[in-house]
């Protein structure tokens, strides 16, 4: 859960303008401001440059990237530790969350969303500005949600429905859960808004509902230890290019979660509608967790074994990785040596038959591939021994001896 405007209509998120200023600078706030201050001036300069409110102005679409940039880098303690001892080097740029504004598209470019999210690189949409901005001024309607109860609607596209969740010391002191799910499986924000001085409502986290099972769901639990949620959209790009990142970097996309208990009194949530073309349908829940004690326990314990099989799978993706390049090195001298063993047995082969003799189709006898005249000189042999003699005797040797003998018997 984290709060999020957006970066206007193009798919880049929040990635670094070509020419970087200093975050501090692009926000208005010093080093030494807290993150209310940072978070407050952000909301303003935001509003500001909304491409919602600038179609006339392209100048703003970059200028709202510049600000949503610096306060992803200010907004997160690791990021703004980083850039504040080595600058913009020691940050990367390509971590960066993938958010896409629909709320001033095309059809042409709200379809071509559409075709990605089918394809399953999840896309983070924007909140419309001027569902923030209704409720920045407190001009939004907000209907009560008693602990313990379900309330269905449905929300047309970039619109919201405001929620008033009560609860007393008892309840803030066991924890809350705020859960919506959609059974048509339809995509929403489940959003929670912080009291603005102006008597409006400032937004402070949002959750993008994700399939589970044969719904969508998203949740905020409260329950006084840290609590995480999924962030799918974590190098989203880089998994789809490769399947063995999408399983390492699947637990990278546990993130902390900012805030993890509510005071006694009213708190404000919203279902936003973030379907791509029509209203999404949804079933929004606020429960105490008092009884729920043991499925709290299971899901702290869960949470921590997740975080220590992120550690142990940053460590064997490395011993993984090597012994890939191993197994891709012998795979490969195994495949040379196989073409290398075929092509001497072929040669093998090649020379066995050149030794055979093979009759032609004229009936005369040829020796095969044999050098050096070898096989006119077997053939020439052959005629002569077997031509008949001049009587037609089939050989004229025995004549002679035919001769003698007649001589020596009547002569």
């Amino acid at each position: 859960m984290r709060e999020g405007m957006g970066t206007g209509s193009k798919m880049e998120g929040p990635s670094a303008p070509a020419n970087r200023r200093d975050p501090y600078e692009v926000l208005c706030v010093s080093r030494d401001s807290t993150d209310q201050e940072i978070k407050t001036a952000y909301r303003k300069l935001a509003l500001k440059y909304h491409p919602d409110k600038n179609a006339a102005n392209p100048e703003a679409s970059e200028l709202f990237k510049e600000v949503a940039y610096s306060y992803s880098i200010l907004s997160d303690p690791e990021k703004k530790r980083q850039y504040d001892s080595s600058g913009f080097e020691a940050l990367d740029a390509d971590g960066m969350d993938m958010e896409i504004d629909l709320s001033n598209l095309g059809t042409v470019n709200t379809m071509f969303a559409a075709l990605f999210s089918k394809l399953g690189v999840p896309i983070k949409t924007t909140i419309s500005a001027n569902v923030l901005e209704e409720a920045l001024n407190g001009t939004v309607t907000v209907r009560p949600l008693p602990i313990g109860t379900a309330v269905s609607g449905k929300v047309e596209k970039q619109c919201a429905h405001f929620f008033g969740v009560t609860i007393n010391e008892q309840q803030a002191e066991a924890g809350i859960v705020v859960r919506v799910t959609s059974s048509s499986q339809s995509k929403f924000k489940l959003l929670y808004f912080e009291q603005d001085a102006n008597a409006g409502y400032g937004l402070a986290l949002q959750e993008d509902s994700e399939k589970t099972g044969k719904v969508t769901s998203a949740g905020m639990y409260f329950l006084h230890f840290q609590v995480y949620r999924m962030d799918s959209t974590v190098n989203a790009l880089a998994m789809a290019k490769d399947p063995e990142a999408a399983f390492f970097k699947r637990l990278e996309g546990l993130q902390p979660c900012e805030v993890s208990q509510l005071k006694a009194g009213t708190h404000i949530f919203a279902v936003y509608g973030d379907n791509f073309f029509k209203t999404a349908s949804y079933t929004i829940e606020a429960l105490c967790t008092k009884s729920f004690e043991d499925t709290t326990e299971k899901l702290k314990d869960i949470e921590a074994q997740i975080l220590r099989k992120r550690n142990e799978l940053r460590q064997f993706e490395t011993e993984y990785r090597k012994a890939l390049a191993r197994f891709q090195e012998v795979t490969n001298r195994y495949n040379q040596e196989k073409l290398s063993v075929d092509e001497l047995l072929k040669q093998r082969d090649n020379i066995h038959s050149s030794f055979s003799v093979a009759r032609v189709a004229n009936g005369s006898w040829s020796g095969s591939n044999l050098s050096n005249g070898s096989s006119s000189k077997i053939t020439g042999e052959d005629s002569k021994a077997e031509s008949p003699g001049e009587d037609g005797s089939s050989d004229g040797k025995d004549k002679s001896a035919k001769k003698k003998w007649f001589n020596k018997k009547f002569g």
